[in-house]
């Protein structure tokens, strides 16, 4: 993709009335289209979706495409993609508006933020799918799932929500297992390291993105975790 593209892009991000971003971490106010600013913590189901639905978040969300898929199986719920690449938010929430899904937004920003914009006890349940697994262990604590993240997590997850990995890599399995075995407040409940050879466990791990499916064109075999937070 050119320079050009991306730019205009950027721009048309900006327009686009079911996008939000924060780039500031020492002012985490959030900006919306025409560049307006808004504060949304913990009032992101009245002020954006205007309902009184549960929350989903999809981090690392790419193109949205999970978010997409959610939004579409479960209209009673509310999804917002998570990411700081804006050319990939583009497209999920142009995708978005042209198949008028109000119940999925996107949120551009460092997932390193992400306790700045939503309150407690807000978000119901977050996926995490195909992230970066940052494979050097000197970069180890900018997986999602490390003990950091975790404890950023907490500070809006409701009681007894489902937090899910779903990945191809086998060192951010193992570590994400290890992860949240050794955090108090997360239980796991399920865990498989080649979903497909065998019943899904849920239904929403027949969703594909565009990553998981370069995967298993590969012979990759996809991992998934779900857990809860206590």
């Amino acid at each position: 993709m050119s320079g050009r593209n991306k730019l205009q892009k950027f721009a048309e991000v900006l327009a686009m009335p079911n996008v939000y971003e924060n780039f500031d971490a020492k002012n985490p106010a959030l900006t919306k289209s025409e560049g307006e600013n808004i504060d949304l913590k913990g009032q992101w189901a009245k002020k954006h979706f205007g309902n009184n639905f549960p929350i989903t978040l999809e981090l690392a969300c790419g193109r949205g495409e999970y978010s997409l898929a959610l939004a579409e199986s479960f209209p009673e719920r509310n999804f917002i993609g998570v990411d700081i690449k804006g050319a990939r938010i583009w497209k999920g929430a142009r995708i978005a508006l042209e198949k008028k899904l109000e119940n999925v937004a996107f949120l551009r920003t460092r997932i390193e933020q992400i306790e700045y914009f939503f309150g407690a006890e807000e978000v119901d349940e977050i996926w995490i799918t195909f992230p970066d697994p940052f494979l050097r262990k000197s970069k180890a604590n900018r997986r999602l799932t490390s003990l950091s993240f975790l404890d950023r997590y907490q500070s809006f997850l409701k009681p007894g929500a489902l937090i899910h990995l779903k990945t191809d890599n086998g060192l951010l399995y193992e570590f994400s297992l290890e992860s949240l075995e050794s955090h108090a407040r997360y239980q796991i409940l399920y865990r498989n390291d080649n979903i497909y050879n065998q019943k899904l466990y849920t239904p929403e791990l027949a969703y594909k993105t565009y990553y998981e499916k370069q995967h298993l064109a590969n012979g990759l075999s996809i991992k998934y975790i779900q857990a809860r937070f206590q």
